[in-house]
């Protein structure tokens, strides 16, 4: 099988000759952009041998003024591909389409409207905490305001889902937030959050792309998310940040391939020897089966990721 073969039959439930991998990480801030972003990406996928090559996205929905009340939110303008940083992330994606591995499964990230709503806010000196915050008492305070700029960024990002797949990336990784218990009450996640989620990912899903939903952050109510199966075809959260294991999210997404099995910034990907890795690996995946599953990490490894490390968990994976 090729790499691409290899991860399109893990999604449907097929019979796979070995386990495929997936791994990802961001890239240093000097070659996180432009050509040095282009190399960067290709170094990764030759160094690690992973099946699926994914298109990182450090090109986020611009700060358009003080957003400090909700009625300041209206500031939030209507996104479109004609934008530069849509520009930026599509040329990006291109370029890398154009030179890689052309037998691997290829997917672009896309932040989901929790975070993208979150990122005009971060140029104004506050940190990660405070602007989640800042998110979830604005939508409390004037709900129409803020869900009006937040339907302007969903539409924004519906059309980058489309472009992706039209430019020929086989899947979207949409990069969910909001389920972390201490922003969004389990109402206002629904209210809030959800319709957004839905909508961007079945503008994948209509086009012909795969969806991967990334569940991120820590102390999550993974129950929020057991009504998106239809949604998506692959899912992925963080098992050891969260304690909510792969046999956990089995029985909550039943018949959906899931992505995952080692932790991200702990354990033997940070300081495993090659046996111990190797062991991980194999123990992760005569727990979970062979079927409908993935080799990842909970999410995005660390910048200084030894990266011979994951090419030995890709390997072992292929045993």
């Amino acid at each position: 099988m090729t790499k691409r073969e290899r991860v399109v039959a893990a999604i449907k439930g097929q019979e796979v000759d070995c386990i495929p991998s997936g791994f990802s990480l961001h890239f240093k801030g000097e070659v996180a952009f432009g050509n040095a972003a282009i190399d960067a990406h290709l170094d990764f996928f030759k160094e690690t041998d992973t099946d699926i090559l994914k298109v990182m996205n450090e090109n986020l929905v611009p700060y358009m003024g003080e957003i400090k009340t909700a009625k300041d939110y209206a500031k939030v303008k209507s996104i479109s591909l004609d934008d530069k940083f849509m520009q930026d992330q599509i040329d990006l994606t291109k370029n890398i389409l154009e030179r890689c591995d052309k037998d691997g499964f290829t997917m672009g990230t896309l932040h989901g409207i929790c975070a993208s709503a979150i990122h005009p806010l971060e140029k104004m000196g506050l940190d990660y905490h405070q602007v989640r915050t800042l998110l979830a008492n604005m939508l409390r305070e004037d709900s129409k305001t803020v869900l009006d700029g937040m339907q302007r960024i969903t539409d924004g990002m519906c059309q980058l889902a489309r472009e992706y797949i039209k430019m020929g990336l086989d899947a979207v990784y949409y990069a969910s937030l909001g389920a972390e218990h201490q922003h969004f009450t389990d109402e206002e996640f629904a209210e809030y959050i959800e319709p957004f989620d839905k909508k961007i990912m079945s503008a994948i899903r209509e086009e012909g792309g795969y969806c991967f939903l990334h569940i991120c952050k820590d102390n999550l109510n993974m129950d929020r998310y057991k009504n998106y199966s239809d949604y998506f075809d692959v899912v992925n959260w963080g098992v050891y940040e969260t304690d909510f294991s792969l046999e956990e999210g089995k029985k909550l997404f039943p018949n959906k391939t899931i992505m995952g099995g080692l932790p991200n910034r702990t354990g033997v990907l940070v300081d495993g020897t090659e046996d111990e890795i190797r062991k991980s690996v194999n123990d992760v995946i005569s727990s979970f089966g062979k079927e409908g599953f993935i080799l990842g990490a909970d999410c995005t490894l660390a910048t200084e990721q030894d990266l011979a490390k994951v090419k030995t968990a890709v390997d072992a994976a292929r045993q």
